[in-house]
């Protein structure tokens, strides 16, 4: 699996807006799998090559910036690719009432520094990006957290194993859940390894 998007991953914009509907269609297919909720407000979108080469090809078409925007989409897209010893997630709370929204979010300071995978007895704690603070010093976290989990050579061959369960979530004193990964996103994901 490809650890990187480069400029030669790009089609035009032109031949993209022919093959958009059938890629957005393919996409939600792979998406499935790749998706996890945890308690009443997170979900685990787990990203993957082909997810990023889909945002930076939607970005492109969506923005017109042609050759100019490329670099920084990629800059922006290309750390979220797994790099063969991880698995690597866009963690969204989603809550459509936006008083309720800024009331749970104003409770979840530092949430990034608390999601967790459990596999085979051991856990693996998330290391959120440090491209920019995802909660403010208010104490009020990002709706948007992107995590990286990164697993031992054992921790990768428990996983890929598919014996007890792996268990996805969160040990944030006001945000303390966790679920169960099915088995087909167990089986995706396995392909997110080296």
């Amino acid at each position: 699996m490809p650890r990187k998007i480069d400029a030669s991953d790009i089609i035009p914009i032109a031949e993209y807006a022919k093959l958009r509907a059938e890629r957005r269609k393919r996409i939600s297919e792979i998406k499935k799998n790749r998706r996890m909720e945890v308690g009443p407000f997170a979900t685990f979108y787990f990203e993957s090559f082909d997810t990023m080469l889909h945002q930076v090809l939607e970005m492109l078409f969506i923005e017109k910036g042609g050759a100019e925007q490329l670099p920084d989409e990629l800059a922006a897209y290309n750390p979220l690719i797994p790099t063969g010893s991880e698995l690597v997630a866009t963690v969204m709370f989603e809550i459509d009432d936006p008083l309720r929204r800024a009331r749970v979010l104003g409770m979840l300071g530092g949430v990034e520094h608390k999601a967790f995978i459990r596999v085979g007895g051991e856990t693996i704690r998330g290391v959120p990006e440090d491209d920019q603070e995802r909660s403010r010093e208010d104490g009020k976290a990002s709706s948007v957290q992107f995590v990286r989990f990164p697993f031992t050579s054992a921790q990768v061959e428990a996983f890929r194993g598919g014996a007890g369960d792996v268990v996805v979530g969160f040990d944030h004193a006001n945000y303390g859940h966790m679920a169960v990964m099915s088995a087909p996103v167990r089986q995706a994901l396995s392909a997110d390894f080296a």
